[in-house]
Parts: C-alpha cells; sequence; structure tokens
C-alpha cells in the first residue's frame, strides 16, 4: 500500500483534485465527523473497486492515512497535517463553523 506524502509534500492541487469527487467528499466529511474508520463502515453506494480507488486517491494526494490493524485497513483524516499546510481548508470544504473570536 502506497504511503501518504510527508506535510511537506502535500499539494495544494492534488488535495483540490481529490476532493472534486462526491464520494471522496463525502469520505473525508465521514473521517472528519467520526474519526478513525475501517473502509467498510461508509455508508457509500459504489463498488468495492471504485471505493478502493477514492481510498487511493485521498492518501496519495495526502488527505487521508491509511493504517493496517490485523485484517483491516483503518483509516484517519490528516487534519493536523492539512491544517498546517493549508489554514481553514477542511472547515470549508466540510461546512464546519468556525469558532467564533473576541
Amino acid at each position: 500500500m502506497p504511503k501518504e506524502p510527508s506535510q511537506k509534500d502535500i499539494l495544494l492541487t492534488a488535495v483540490l483534485y481529490a476532493l472534486s469527487d462526491e464520494v471522496r467528499l463525502e469520505i473525508v466529511r465521514q473521517l472528519a465527523e467520526r474519526g478513525e474508520l475501517p473502509c467498510g463502515v461508509f455508508e457509500l453506494d459504489c463498488p468495492k473497486s471504485s471505493l478502493s480507488h477514492h481510498f487511493r486517491v485521498l492518501r496519495e494526494s495526502g488527505l487521508v492515512s491509511t493504517k493496517r490493524s490485523g485484517a483491516v485497513l483503518l483509516n484517519t483524516l490528516r487534519r493536523k497535517e492539512i491544517e498546517a499546510r493549508f489554514p481553514g481548508l477542511i472547515g470549508e470544504v466540510i461546512e464546519e463553523k468556525p469558532a467564533k473570536r473576541h
């Protein structure tokens, strides 16, 4: 399984491309809301082969990290790394309301 890029190698063009697909965007939203999740729990209407492709694109863009835990692949949104590279991007994409600043 290919590894995700290091934080300094995450490219905005790759992230935006990955987020341009509705299935991948929904994966990111679910990870942001629910935390680390195995591949099989996403409620998406697409074949397993397509889902594998979407996770590969997300991983290669740097948005998602995938690790093996026994027979299960666990996916995590790399929120901290993306926020460090592109502040506010994840919140905008998943339509979070920022905390009010006083």
